[in-house]
């Protein structure tokens, strides 16, 4: 009972902060006057006036995909070499050596199309300029570029027999300036009195309380906690006798980053990428009960909000709560079943019934459990954020194939910030144009025909992640060196390889984390996927925009198509269903189902 009062929390919390950011993002896109105006607006100006932007300039669809797509290339150059570089660069008091070609080059293309998939550990592999000037400013402007995308659709949908869009480069200030820093600013002061470091001068190494001992395995050091030290002869000793190879551990080191600074960011923009290795599970990201809700709560929060902007930019509200609906039914019944799995935990855990079990602790801190652990497992996957309070490998196979299938749907289950509702409305597209050809009318979407042309680009829009998700990991199980790389084999090995070319896919980042992919074809590859379903969706809704803008709108009759009522909301997630998950059915067999037979005895 007290687990589903937490679930019932975390979701109305959610929902009740998104209404009202949901009404000021709308109305800052659009460029009106909201309380930040007064403090903002002189900003806008000037960041206007230094760059020559014209913020009235209403670009046509090419001019608005070549910007968007320049943009992020000099991004994605600029951030691979600072990568390449930060050896010779300052401000790395770590010494941190620049990364290989390939790490850099897939550290570049996670973060500038908002994935954030980490093949490294941050506080191992990247200086405070890579982390500030190179992950954080993509960390904003990633995010940015996708709120902008979104809002040159809405216009396209609005605007009648026009050829203007909007203005990418205002777009992209007022999305940065009135969304992410505000936000970002409130989160980071709350972290840092909540506990979590905001640091410029480097990790450091620290005495320990009581010194531990330690034997070095094949997978590491392991900790002999049953292990007693000789206070004469420093000599560690298990049972009685001496173990020669075990070393005395008196220090520990201790990751200070700009944590604070690059947690909220990382969260608020469905970005992801921590610091630390163990991202959001670890004490300095994420120290306590009030942080996790805080950061949770970020996961999905502008992704939610910008439901309820959509039905307010388009005047009719009812448009973003249909839209709301599905993705949140969906959502409600992917978390149930993850928690479900998860508290219910496996057979061979309970030792058929010779062990009172909890559920399933493993790969979850204690300090979380299982009920937000579930929660931020399945709200991470459903945005495009990745971060992660527990360990993905360690959950249970129909437990952890859940936030795989919300990431290969395409990151639509509200998804990343801006992306995540572009990529839905092309499933909107598809499910008013099936409905169509069912009563034998020619499709409508707020008042203007679908046809041809947005038929093919919703079409890039839904079958981008499938395609890249499927060619990518089936050539990857075909090499013998990715079998190499697993930690497992089998169904699950099978599962580690779909789950991170899926997080690749869906723009999301998180990880098995027991497969190691920091190889010049894993790094290559996964780069280039993410590099794929970022840009095709992105260049397909500016097209839609584009197209739809220069319609007339047509009049409604007694043949048009609802499309926000509970009939259109059935319609939407079946065709979710029927093209996104039914194209990883045969996958998912191979992989998290036959494992999950596997562990029931059936297999």
């Amino acid at each position: 009972m007290s687990s589903m009062v937490q679930y019932i929390f975390y979701l109305a919390f959610l929902v009740a902060l998104a209404i009202p950011v949901g009404s000021y993002i709308s109305k800052a896109m659009e460029g009106k006057p909201v309380f930040l105006s007064r403090i903002l607006r002189p900003c806008e100006n000037g960041i206007y006036k230094l760059l020559h932007i014209n913020e009235n300039e209403n670009m046509g669809w090419k001019k608005y995909l070549f910007c968007a797509l320049a943009f992020n290339l000099a991004g994605l150059i600029f951030l691979f070499a600072i990568l390449m570089l930060q050896g010779v660069l300052p401000w790395n008091p770590q010494g941190m050596e620049g990364l290989s070609w390939h790490l850099a080059f897939n550290t570049a293309s996670s973060f500038v199309t908002n994935t954030n998939w980490q093949t490294y550990s941050g506080e191992f592999a990247l200086s405070n300029l890579s982390q500030s000037l190179g992950l954080t400013v993509q960390n904003f402007v990633s995010a940015a570029c996708g709120i902008a995308v979104l809002f040159a659709l809405i216009r396209g949908l609005m605007k009648v027999r026009e050829k203007g869009i909007g203005n990418f480069w205002a777009d992209l200030v007022r999305a940065t300036l009135y969304v992410m820093m505000p936000l970002c600013i409130v989160v980071t002061i709350a972290l840092i009195a909540l506990g979590v470091p905001q640091s410029l001068g480097g990790g450091k190494t620290v005495d320990i309380l009581e010194p531990i001992a330690v034997v070095q395995t094949a997978d590491g050091y392991e900790v002999l906690s049953d292990a007693e030290i000789d206070p004469e002869t420093d000599a560690v000793m298990v049972d009685g006798e001496v173990v020669p190879e075990a070393k005395i551990v008196t220090q520990q080191y201790l990751p200070l980053y700009p944590q604070a600074s690059q947690v909220a960011p990382k969260q608020a923009g469905t970005n992801g990428g921590g610091i630390v290795g163990t991202n959001s599970a670890h004490p300095f990201e994420n120290p306590n009960a009030l942080t996790n809700l805080f950061e949770m709560t970020l996961l999905l929060l502008i992704p939610v909000a910008l439901c309820f902007s959509f039905g307010k930019c388009v005047k009719d509200k009812r448009q973003g709560i249909a839209i709301f609906l599905a993705m949140f039914i969906m959502l409600v019944v992917a978390l149930g079943v993850v928690a479900s799995c998860e508290q219910a935990g496996t057979p061979q855990l309970a030792q058929d019934g010779a062990v009172q079990m909890i559920g399933n602790m493993e790969g979850k801190e204690t300090r979380f459990g299982i009920a937000t652990s579930s929660t931020w497992a399945a709200f991470t996957t459903a945005a495009s954020n990745g971060s992660v309070n527990s360990m993905h490998d360690s959950y249970t196979p129909i437990g952890g194939m859940i936030p795989m299938l919300l990431m290969m749907l395409g990151e639509i289950v509200f998804g990343g910030v801006g992306c995540g509702l572009y990529g839905m409305i092309g499933f909107v597209l598809l499910a008013v144009f099936i409905a169509g050809l069912m009563v034998g009318r020619t499709p409508e979407y707020l008042g203007k025909k679908i046809e041809s042309r947005e038929m093919r680009m919703a079409i890039l829009l839904c079958l981008a992640t499938p395609i890249a998700l499927l060619v990518g990991s089936g050539i990857a199980t075909l090499l013998p060196s990715t079998a190499d790389a697993l930690n497992n084999s089998g169904a699950h090995g099978l599962s580690e390889v779909l789950y991170n070319y899926a997080s690749a896919a869906g723009n999301n980042g998180s990880a098995f984390a027991g497969m190691g992919c920091d190889t010049p074809f894993l790094n290559t590859s996964i780069g280039l996927v993410m590099l794929f379903v970022r840009f095709v969706p992105m260049t397909a809704a500016i097209v839609i925009a584009g197209s739809m803008a220069a319609k007339k709108k047509v009049a409604a009759s007694a043949g048009t198509l609802s499309t926000s009522n509970a009939m259109f909301v059935f319609l939407l997630i079946l065709v979710v269903l029927i093209i996104g998950a039914l194209s990883y059915l045969p996958a998912l067999a191979l992989g998290p189902i036959a494992e999950f037979t596997q562990m029931i005895g059936i297999g």
